[in-house]
This record gives C-alpha cells, sequence and structure tokens, in this order.
C-alpha cells in the first residue's frame, strides 16, 4: 500500500459518490491505494451512498463517527486508521480536483524530506466574493501571526507522511493548521498551485464566522504551542 486518501465528509450526499469515481479514476493503475472515507455524524443519506460506493470501488473504507466531531477530527480518524504510510487528504464537497493527487504525491516522493507537507495552494478559487473574501483575509491574518510563510493553509488538498501528522499536537480545527504546525516540529512546507472548482452540488458547512472569528481563538493557540516549543539538538556520547 503506498497511499491512502483520506476523505471526511458531512452531508455529502450529492457529491461524495461521483467524488469517490474520479479518485479512482485518477489513481487506478497508477499506485496501490486506498480510500478512507470518514462519516462526521452525518444526518442525511451519506452513509446509503457510501455503502453502494463500496460495491463498486474495492479501495473504498468507511468509517463513521456516532456523531459530529468536525473535520479535524474525522480526518485524524483516517490518518490513525490508514494502511500507507503516505495520506492524501481532500474535502468531500469535490471542490479540489483529485487529479492534483498524484502531482502532489510526487512531489513529495522526490523531495525525500523527513516531516514534510506538500500542500495546495488554490490561487484561483471558485467560490462566492464573500467566502473569497474571508478566506483571504483569515490567510494573511494567519502567516501574519504564524510566519508559516503558506499562502492557503486551509485547503482541503494534501499530501504528508503518516508517521508527521500523528506527532502533531491534535485539537479541534487544527487541519487549518498543519502548515505551521509542521513547522514547529521541524518539518518544511512545500505549496503547489492546484485547481479548484465551483461546488455544484450540496452547501457549504463553513461561513464567515467560522473563517474569522472562531479562527481567531485557535490562531492564538498555535502561536502559543510555536512560543514554547523546544527542539533539542541532541548527540550521544561514547
Amino acid at each position: 500500500m503506498e497511499l491512502s486518501v483520506v476523505i471526511p465528509v458531512f452531508n455529502e450526499v450529492e457529491s461524495i459518490a461521483l467524488l469517490i469515481d474520479e479518485v479512482c479514476s485518477c489513481l487506478d493503475g497508477e499506485l496501490d491505494y486506498e480510500i478512507v472515507v470518514v462519516d462526521d455524524g452525518s444526518t442525511d443519506s451519506t452513509p446509503g451512498v457510501l455503502q453502494s460506493s463500496r460495491q463498486a470501488h474495492p479501495p473504498l473504507r468507511i468509517l463513521r463517527h456516532r456523531r459530529c466531531c468536525g473535520q479535524s477530527a474525522a480526518i485524524a480518524s483516517g490518518v490513525q486508521a490508514a494502511a500507507a504510510p503516505c495520506i492524501a487528504t481532500l474535502d468531500g464537497d469535490g471542490q479540489n480536483d483529485p487529479a492534483d493527487i498524484l502531482m502532489l504525491y510526487q512531489a513529495l516522493e522526490e523531495a525525500a524530506t523527513a516531516g514534510m507537507l506538500v500542500a495546495g495552494y488554490r490561487k484561483q478559487r471558485r467560490d462566492d466574493w464573500l467566502k473569497r473574501f474571508s478566506s483571504r483575509v483569515a490567510n494573511a491574518v494567519r502567516a501574519r501571526v504564524l510566519g508559516d510563510a503558506t499562502p492557503d493553509s486551509a485547503c482541503g488538498l494534501k499530501v504528508f507522511a503518516r508517521e508527521t501528522f500523528l506527532a502533531l499536537p491534535q485539537f479541534d480545527h487544527m487541519h487549518r493548521f498543519l502548515p505551521a504546525l509542521v513547522q514547529r516540529q521541524g518539518g518544511r512546507v512545500l505549496s503547489m498551485e492546484v485547481r479548484h472548482r465551483p461546488r455544484a452540488r450540496g452547501v457549504s458547512k463553513y461561513g464567515v464566522h467560522d473563517r474569522l472569528w472562531t479562527g481567531i481563538i485557535d490562531l492564538f493557540g498555535v502561536r502559543w504551542l510555536q512560543r514554547r516549543n523546544r527542539r533539542p539538538v541532541v548527540s550521544e556520547i561514547k
């Protein structure tokens, strides 16, 4: 197993089956892979759609949270259950293009750098003006406070080693700060431009309140972690 694709979903009945079809179409014959979809307590027909998709796509595994615990918890559950040493994450709404997974995976493999994260950069966002504006402000504030030099920290499309993720501090909304957390651990972050598609089905689970005001509390929590990080240089005396 070379790659585990982790997809967190909540009430994505209209988009998830097509997204799984796309992922399989992009990766079949390219990698030995699995898809781990984590249903974060959906209240619509998402579970039934996933069961039907599993019959058509053997690489698909389905995990389910009894209740909604948030996107970060869903990603963490998927990474913990993953069988491959390398993880790709993408959002379940279909706006990330699965065709970009291989590009990010190959960049990680070619770099061969321990603790590296390859992050997608949605340079051409296909969202309404309010979502683009709130994300632009949130990214600017985050970059200023954390200094992570990452233009699109919240892009759902990322590739990293499983052990890198599992070494990070786990908390609600941590998925928005993965580049800063990886750098805090001494890792390197590479941002690569990826495609972004308009949301064709379903509704967004995040609004301006989530992106700006709720994120501010988490932002200063991550800054607190950065300031208290100590990475000693260890040598053995013989």
